[in-house]
């Protein structure tokens, strides 16, 4: 695989984003290739933010799937679209006026909107995004990227089946390969003034797909492995329900 990080000038909300991300990919996304674009700019371009000011809580009680309570470093834990992740994904930082950027207000709906313009405009078939945000892995310093959303490829490998390198069977594992690119997308990205905001990715070994993936990748929180470790928070009634 291979990955590339494209430098941007700053991204403006009045700028239609397909048309942003044409002007800068500059021909360079070919037939077979990913792109992977951080979530940040799909929120400013769908105009997803809250202003400077509010209050703070009670944004991301109402942003949140599920409200599970105060966390450290004035943070709040939270499932949003999927993820475990602080704050419902809410970003102060890189904003040019200071308002709370909040999550795109459907995320698979904007992969495929953006994958349908590239399609189109640029005459390829077999391509795929992902939009990324960043995240943090308890008991790990410092933030990693993460997958919230893609569209065009298949993200999980079913292995069950398959050989170990001793010949036992396989009986439960899935290769998780979106936010493994989704990791090295935003590492290249970077997390401060560095202007990268896309990253072309080739040579990625997926099945490139016209269905939704909407539902491939995430699953139902109770039947998540740690689900255990949150389960008296949504209970002790810090569900949005």
């Amino acid at each position: 695989m291979n990955f590339r990080a494209i430098q941007t000038e700053l991204y403006h909300q009045d700028k239609d984003l397909v048309d942003f991300i044409i002007e800068h990919l500059d021909g360079t996304l070919k037939e077979g290739q990913i792109l992977a674009v951080t979530s940040k700019i799909v929120s400013l371009w769908e105009k997803s933010f809250a202003p400077a000011g509010v209050d703070k809580e009670e944004l991301v009680r109402k942003e949140a799937d599920q409200f599970l309570g105060e966390i450290g470093y004035g943070c709040y834990l939270t499932i949003k679209d999927g993820l475990l992740i602080a704050t419902a994904g809410i970003d102060e930082s890189n904003s040019q006026s200071g308002e709370y950027i909040l999550y795109p207000k459907d995320p698979y709906t904007s992969a495929e909107k953006i994958l349908k313009g590239l399609k189109q405009k640029l005459g390829l078939n077999n391509i795929g995004v992902i939009l990324t945000d960043s995240h943090t892995i308890p008991l790990r310093r410092g933030v990693t990227g993460v997958t919230l959303s893609y569209a065009g490829f298949k993200a999980v490998k079913d292995m069950v089946g398959e050989e170990d390198l001793f010949g036992r069977e396989l009986k439960m594992t899935s290769m998780n390969i979106v936010d493994g690119l989704s990791a090295t997308a935003t590492l290249m990205m970077g997390e401060g003034a560095e202007s990268r905001p896309l990253v072309v990715i080739g040579e990625v070994d997926v099945q490139f797909t016209e269905e939704s993936m909407r539902d491939e990748l995430g699953i139902d929180y109770k039947m998540d492995l740690y689900y255990p470790l949150y389960e008296k928070l949504i209970e002790n009634n810090y569900s949005k329900d």
